[in-house]
């Protein structure tokens, strides 16, 4: 009885551990990169398809999301594994096109340049509506900008915001928690250094009226932030690093965190970014409404 008894519990284990797989999100990361290639875009992925099963989320990759047969693919894959460490076969490609949201719950886009053709933004745009999950890291607010070849900022009003620029080499910054409640927000303390290289937005798509904003750069470090770049300013002293908000039946997450490998390493990066990921595939819950006017704003 007791090798049949050990079969049993064999079978049983096995079958709550296939129950919980297939009970797992799915993630599509993006990690194409038609502009500069991050370094740091192949340990994020390492990072993701460690963290990710444990956290109930089966990650998978596109490091091309164009043709492979394309003429500049092999160039293409060249620089991009001499810059990440990282191949970029056939198996690591792909088109994020109507008929591949179907098999996922999320997006996330570690991307530059333009990772899809209008069709497939369009897809996006409708399947997110529909109740899908996108989510960008850093370069995500890099990525398809309406100016390039007359698109409109259907990407960047997913997202939030469009990158404006950052000052050279990385800033020593304080992060000031708006929303401590939130699950993209509970691993970082209020006023806590951090050093990334940290982005600024444009004036457009970004509006605190549309988006409940998680994490921003302390008022008091903000000439930390401008030293070596005050051009850069924002009229309204508005330096957001995180936020969320909701698209119709679906939702969006964004945090500019994560240009440096230091960074994806750090356990407090990782809980925010996972539970950035579990708000916008309804994992877990958090508020998405739009925040109040950012500390140390304009009153113009």
């Amino acid at each position: 009885m007791r090798p049949l008894r050990w079969l049993f519990a064999l079978a049983v284990a096995a079958a709550l551990g296939s129950t919980a797989s297939a009970a797992n999100k799915r993630l599509l990361l993006v990690t194409d990169s038609g502009g500069f290639i991050h370094d740091s875009v192949g340990l994020a992925e390492q990072i993701l398809k460690e963290i990710g099963p444990k956290n109930g989320i089966d990650v998978t990759c596109y490091r091309y999301t164009r043709d492979p047969k394309d003429p500049g693919f092999a160039k293409y894959a060249e620089q991009f594994r001499a810059r990440t460490g990282v191949p970029v076969e056939p198996e690591n490609c792909g088109r994020v096109n109507a008929e591949t949201l179907k098999k996922f719950d999320c997006v996330l886009f570690f991307t530059t340049g333009n990772p899809l053709n209008r069709e497939e933004l369009k897809d996006l745009e409708e399947w997110v509506k529909a109740g899908g999950a996108i989510a960008g890291t850093h370069c995500g607010a890099d990525t398809l900008y309406p100016d390039k070849a007359s698109w409109n900022s259907a990407y960047g009003d997913l997202i939030g915001a469009y990158f404006k620029g950052h000052p050279p080499g990385f800033q020593k910054i304080k992060i000031h928690v708006e929303d401590p409640k939130h699950p993209a927000g509970k691993s970082f303390k209020d006023g806590q250094p951090y050093e990334d290289e940290m982005y600024i937005f444009r004036d457009q798509p970004y509006s605190r009226a549309k988006l409940h904003v998680i994490l921003s750069v302390t008022p008091d470090s903000v000439g930390n932030l401008l030293e070596k770049n005050k051009k850069l300013a924002r009229p309204d002293n508005d330096y957001a690093i995180s936020w969320c908000h909701d698209v119709e039946k679906g939702r969006s997450f964004y945090t500019s965190l994560g240009h440096r490998k230091e960074v994806w390493k750090d356990p407090q990066y990782q809980e925010h970014l996972i539970g950035g990921l579990k708000w916008a595939m309804k994992q877990a819950e958090g508020s998405a409404t739009p925040s109040a006017p950012a500390l140390g704003a304009s009153k113009d």
